[in-house]
């Protein structure tokens, strides 16, 4: 495959932006005939971040320090500052500002870009000894994500998103929150924030709805191995469908729950985990749905964590810039808040985004972190 083709209603993650020069082969077709590309993902250090920050800073103050020759350009050299100033306009007389060169990522950093693994078989035990024949493929510090690209929006799902980085960032960065915990999250996608939190946490609920994506989560999950058996921790993929009001229990059926596991997750959830799910009205209201039905039926305390990327849209019906699945997720998010029930209550906190940064992705200002706080009310 040379190149992806964008169609009307095609979405593509700004983590799949970077795509090296070379021909980008698939790893296989997924059941609706969608291409899927397995992506290596650097974890990095801490104390690595911070050196690479601090270079930059240094970098920057020399930059940026005046020079002691310079002089005023209103005294005595005021001709030969006119002049200068001549010498650095285009021939159009707009000033042409020499930029700071930028850093070589790739050449000049430990850090790696996000690239396409080649690979040319579907089965996944050969995909898994070519993996295992990359460098750095059993690294503690490298996770390996199946994914697809450019998919229509009711399949943006099987992307990696911005959203999955930030809040595994704050996962990584606060580990013993998540310690021995039992985790449910909702809407995995991919699943990469569920392996990154079973390097903490004791069991992850990984859940989602629709075959194709249970399918690409647990290959991730068998992917990540390397990760999670030294961890100790455990990854079951289940289906969770927002619309319905019950867990899928029959038996032997692919990725529904056993009685024990629904009688787990009522039991001895403490931890619920959400990315980047909140796009789209009827799905915010489903998400919001679900964590009530899960959460009104706890017996102890459970808090929530749910990453979302604040996205600004022109559009005609205002015709102005909005955030409409934003504006929709913080009024479902007060409605929660403000909620009396006799059952639980919930309290709503945005948390600061001055964690360390793991993963190579850009954090901008519209990543937000919030946490949801669950408290049953005794019995009357």
């Amino acid at each position: 495959m040379e190149r992806i083709i964008f169609q009307y209603d095609t979405v593509l993650s700004d983590v799949h932006m970077l795509l090296p020069s070379a021909r980008h082969l698939m790893t296989r077709l997924n059941n609706v005939g969608q291409p899927v590309f397995l992506s290596k993902f650097k974890i990095l250090a801490e104390s690595e971040d911070s050196d690479d920050t601090g270079k930059g800073l240094e970098k920057e103050t020399e930059h940026t320090e005046p020079k002691e020759e310079t002089k005023d350009i209103h005294g005595q050299d005021g001709e030969k500052s006119k002049a200068n100033m001549a010498r650095i306009l285009d021939e159009d007389g707009d000033l042409d500002v020499t930029h700071r060169p930028k850093r070589n990522l790739a050449g000049g950093s430990r850090r790696e870009l996000v690239c396409p693994v080649i690979l040319h078989q579907s089965d996944l035990g050969l995909e898994q000894e070519e993996g295992n024949s990359a460098e750095g493929h059993n690294s503690k510090d490298v996770i390996w994500i199946e994914h697809t690209m450019a998919t229509p929006l009711e399949d943006v799902g099987k992307q990696v998103w911005r959203g999955a980085f930030f809040l595994a960032d704050f996962i990584l960065s606060n580990p013993a929150l998540f310690r021995g915990a039992k985790v449910v999250e909702l809407g995995a996608g991919t699943g990469l924030t569920s392996i990154v939190m079973a390097t903490v946490a004791k069991v992850v609920y990984c859940t989602d709805v629709g075959e194709d994506i249970l399918i690409m989560c647990k290959r991730n999950v068998t992917l990540n191995t390397h990760l999670l058996e030294p961890a100790g921790g455990e990854v079951r993929v289940r289906r969770l469908d927002w619309l319905q009001d019950d867990f899928c229990t029959e038996p032997d059926t692919d990725f529904n729950w056993t009685e024990e596991e629904v009688a787990d997750l009522h039991n001895n959830t403490n931890v619920i985990i959400a990315a980047d799910v909140c796009y789209d009205d009827d799905l915010t209201d489903g998400f919001f749905r679900t964590l009530y039905r899960l959460c009104s039926n706890f017996n102890h305390t459970c808090t929530v964590f749910i990453s979302i990327e604040k996205r600004m849209n022109f559009t005609l019906r205002h015709m102005d810039v909005s955030c409409e699945a934003y504006d929709h997720f913080r009024k479902c998010l007060s409605q929660l808040q403000d909620l009396v029930d006799g059952r639980c209550t919930f309290s709503v906190e945005q948390f600061t985004s001055n964690f360390a940064q793991f993963f190579l992705y850009e954090r901008i200002e519209q990543l937000e972190l919030w946490k949801v706080t669950v408290t049953p009310l005794p019995l009357a």
